[in-house]
């Protein structure tokens, strides 16, 4: 049995021992997966920046959106006059407001 169990571990691959070999791999296995800087944190950190980046780009877009709604705003009082009559429900003098759902 001693025989054996020399005779497979003084094989040589690549200029290494089986031993060697089996030790190689699982450093590499735990440093690319049980590492601070493992795969799936990197996996995990790149998915949650393609996120936050989505994010900032969906309320850039709404700041200008609303940016261009409140110089609108500003520039015309006809608007503004209908924005606070459709969203704060306020009326003119002597008119009726009857409330749809």
């Amino acid at each position: 049995m001693k025989e054996k169990m020399k005779a497979f571990t003084s094989k040589r691959i690549l200029g290494l021992t089986v031993t060697q070999i089996i030790v190689l791999l699982v450093l590499v296995v735990m440093l690319f997966f049980f590492s601070d800087s493992s795969v799936t944190k990197r996996i995990r950190y790149e998915t949650r920046i393609r996120n936050l980046e989505s994010q900032i780009e969906f309320y850039r877009n709404q700041t200008n959106i609303d940016k261009e709604k409140l110089n609108e705003l500003q520039s015309n009082k006809e608007d503004l006059e209908k924005f606070a009559r459709e969203n704060f429900l306020m009326k003119k003098e002597g008119e009726d407001v009857f409330i749809i759902d």
